[in-house]
């Protein structure tokens, strides 16, 4: 009815990597290409709105792994470097594409900030919980220092590298927020290889609730909220 196409492209890192295959990416030892972003990029032009992100599939281990050479050589010897390091190079790299191929004159630009996790239930004083489990209500006391685990060092670097960028960026800043939500991720109502959580399953959320991704009606409504009001508001 609006004549319009709303797309969703899988690139975990959005450079180059070994997890870019949206049927099998679970791959543990992840490894990056920071200056390869071409391969992607490819498919993100001649489009009203680029909204981007990147994060949670940096969290898997404290330093990353940098391939030397290409994969379509089939080089497999890597460096490991810091993560933020890692990060900055890949968002350096982003930001050289977006200011050499989008003209903000035709596409709007977006970036949102890091999605928390709530694996740890001592992070909001609840040392009986087990992970995101049976939490039904936000954490309420917003004098509380929050810590529920989010690298703020790349929240840091995603804010200043789109800050001074020349074309246009909007940094959507959803992290604090979506920190309190504890009650918000689908728990043990969730999906493993397709299928719904078994009753014995649910019966054991210290395996199997996922405290990384969102419920509908909720959170995630909040963030197209910004996302819409910032549309309508330059429209």
């Amino acid at each position: 009815g609006y004549n319009a196409t709303v797309e969703f492209y899988w690139a975990p890192f959005l450079v180059e990597s070994n997890s870019d295959d949206p049927d099998v990416h679970s791959i543990l030892n992840r490894i990056i290409m920071p200056e390869s972003i071409k391969k992607h990029s490819n498919n993100w032009n001649n489009v009203d709105y680029l909204i981007f992100n990147t994060y949670i599939w940096w969290m898997n281990t404290p330093s990353m792994k940098v391939l030397r050479g290409s994969f379509d050589d089939g080089s497999t010897e890597y460096d490991e470097i810091e993560r933020p390091v890692a990060y900055g190079r890949v968002l350096r790299t982003w930001s050289q594409w977006v200011e050499e191929n989008v003209d903000p004159n035709r596409t709007t630009v977006f970036f949102m900030s890091m999605s928390p996790l709530h694996i740890r239930s001592l992070d909001w004083k609840n040392p009986e919980g087990i992970k995101c489990a049976k939490e039904t209500t936000p954490i309420l006391n917003l004098s509380m220092p929050l810590n529920v685990g989010v690298d703020r060092r790349l929240l840091v670097i995603a804010a200043n590298v789109t800050k001074s960028m020349k074309v246009p960026v909007h940094f959507l800043n959803i992290t604090t927020l979506s920190e309190y939500r504890k009650d918000a991720h689908t728990s043990i109502y969730t999906i493993r290889q397709g299928n719904m959580l078994t009753d014995e399953q649910k019966a054991n959320p210290a395996i199997f609730a996922d405290c990384i991704h969102w419920c509908l009606p909720g959170l995630p409504d909040t963030w197209n909220e910004f996302l819409y009001t910032r549309i309508i508001s330059h429209s």
